[in-house]
């Protein structure tokens, strides 16, 4: 299975794992929000069966990841989703890659750092602004941990 770029021809493929597996097109990142119907990105699949997305926008030096997926947990493929979006990167001779992930999210952490991410920021209470503008982030996250902040995480190229 090879790593594909998200284009014209399987857009709406993509829009509609989106859709599925986050309930919506728009994230709220830092407060505002993120059109994923317009992100970059790559993904695994097989015809029109997704196993893995990773979306990104770049703006000034800036790469910043916006979401990443994967379907078969533990069989690398958020790993070389990862190292794709590092070669954009670097292709793009962008500075830096950054992402946000909520701390609740305790496998998405474990998995940056393991990559060579850190964290730079944290974004005490953002998951309160992000509520106003999207009402249905929940109060709880995964393993029952209250959702609250947003964690920054950056790997300079």
């Amino acid at each position: 299975m090879e790593c594909k770029r998200i284009n014209s021809r399987n857009r709406n493929l993509i829009n509609a794992f989106i859709k599925q597996h986050w309930y919506t097109t728009t994230m709220i990142i830092r407060g505002k929000e993120v059109d994923m119907t317009k992100a970059e990105g790559f993904f695994f699949g097989e015809e029109k069966n997704i196993i893995g997305l990773i979306t990104y926008i770049v703006y000034n030096d800036i790469l910043e990841i916006t979401s990443l997926d994967s379907l078969q947990e533990n069989q690398g493929i958020g790993s070389k989703l990862v190292e794709a979006v590092i070669h954009e990167a670097m292709e793009r001779k962008c500075q830096k890659i950054v992402l946000i992930t909520t701390n609740d999210n305790i496998n998405a952490i474990k998995f940056y750092q393991k990559r060579g991410f850190d964290m730079a920021h944290l974004f005490r209470n953002a998951l309160d602004i992000s509520r106003k503008l999207k009402p249905e982030i929940p109060l709880i996250g995964e393993n029952s941990i209250p959702l609250r902040h947003e964690i920054e995480f950056e790997l300079f190229i």
